[in-house]
């Protein structure tokens, strides 16, 4: 099959103009405009719904240090040394750091986490039935959807019908990056690229659907990054599919392919809901262009892990990954993009967070759903 399929590489991802570099979160504006957050995605926005012993089964050390080592300085669940864009998010809003839906009785007067590590944007019941067997976690967007509907309830809105007030009005939602699972699934399958995106693409309109028809006004929507610059995809690509970044041309293609397709269908939701603030997140051309100006963030290892094992140009081992027994983690991550070989170091998060919250990569510019906000009251 073509490597395209193996766009799973992005294998379990949770399992998966310029820049600035010295740049920092966006001030926090005088008004502090949004109160809440509610955050939405896979591995790259969970801060915590998945743990060692529920996450995907590839990264089951996710529970212990090295992960959280940076900015917690203790595991926190976070498929990272520290930090990922939503916290970042937060932090640039003033706001505290989100807590998971999944833990009990947490404040949750701010917002609420649904991201869920290993998480698709097809139902799982889609991959049982095609007997795709790589995806082990059963929670999907629709799921996250459920979840949020039930917390909606719990602040007085009724299931299934608009939801007035404060529960919207000072909220943003914030749609992190999904999907890119569901193709790391098909791995040896039959399952064409094509049935996936279209799959794909109809399950996170019609959860987009469903939020905005619930009354969110300001909405931000992360696409696919260069996935085929994840190590795991350096590892096990030829190395004759290779692009202009030195990536492996054929995932960074199909990620781009589908963000293209999500860009079209976020302008019909423009259309329909124009009372709503939409923006979208190009992650995809946020990351290249990170890569393409390394040097200027302080990068010097592009593919390497930091946390990994076997030495080597990419120092992964996928029996004795990131907190295993046989791995270790590198003296400065923030030399590093890949910090286990699926998931990013905090420094390579912030570099994109940056991008998206003074760059140049979303559409509108985070400034101007800001200043709509404002102008709202």
């Amino acid at each position: 099959m073509a490597y395209s399929q193996i766009t799973l590489i992005t294998f379990l991802f949770a399992t998966l103009t310029s820049l600035s570099p010295s740049s920092s979160a966006t001030p926090p504006p005088s008004s502090h405009p949004f109160k809440k957050i509610y955050a939405f995605g896979d591995s790259y926005t969970d801060t915590g719904n998945t743990g060692s012993a529920t996450g995907p089964s590839s990264f089951t050390y996710v529970s212990n240090l090295p992960y959280g080592r940076t900015f917690f300085h203790h595991p926190t669940n976070r498929y990272s040394d520290g930090r990922l864009v939503i916290d970042f998010v937060t932090q640039s809003l003033s706001l505290p750091f989100l807590p998971p839906y999944q833990i009990p009785k947490a404040d949750t007067s701010n917002g609420v986490n649904f991201a869920v590590a290993g998480s698709t944007a097809i139902i799982h019941s889609f991959f049982a039935k095609n007997n795709l067997t790589l995806n082990i976690t059963p929670q999907s967007l629709q799921t996250q959807l459920g979840w949020f509907e039930k917390y909606l309830e719990s602040q007085g809105c009724k299931r299934g019908g608009e939801c007035k007030g404060p529960v919207f009005d000072d909220a943003l939602v914030w749609v992190g990056e999904i999907g890119a699972n569901d193709y790391a699934y098909t791995l040896g399958s039959s399952v064409p690229g094509s049935t996936i995106q279209q799959l794909a693409i109809a399950s996170t309109t019609g959860f987009l659907q469903a939020v905005l028809k619930k009354g969110a006004k300001y909405v931000v929507v992360q696409g696919l990054p260069t996935t085929g610059c994840l190590t795991l995809s350096m590892a096990l690509a030829a190395e004759n599919d290779r692009d202009d970044l030195g990536c492996v041309g054929s995932v960074n293609s199909q990620s781009q392919a589908h963000n293209a397709v999500l860009q079209t269908k976020i302008q019909q939701l423009r259309k329909q809901f124009p009372q709503a603030v939409i923006l979208y997140a190009d992650f995809w051309n946020a990351y290249r262009t990170i890569v393409k100006n390394s040097a200027k963030y302080g990068f010097k290892e592009l593919y390497k892990v930091c946390c990994g094992a076997g030495g080597g140009a990419y120092n992964l081992d996928v029996s004795s990954t990131c907190g295993s027994p046989a791995s270790s983690s590198c003296k400065d991550p923030s030399e590093y993009i890949n910090w286990d070989g699926v998931h990013l170091t905090e420094a390579m998060y912030k570099a994109v967070s940056d991008s998206f919250l003074n760059g140049a990569f979303t559409e509108p510019s985070f400034e101007y759903l800001l200043s709509r906000k404002e102008k709202s009251g």
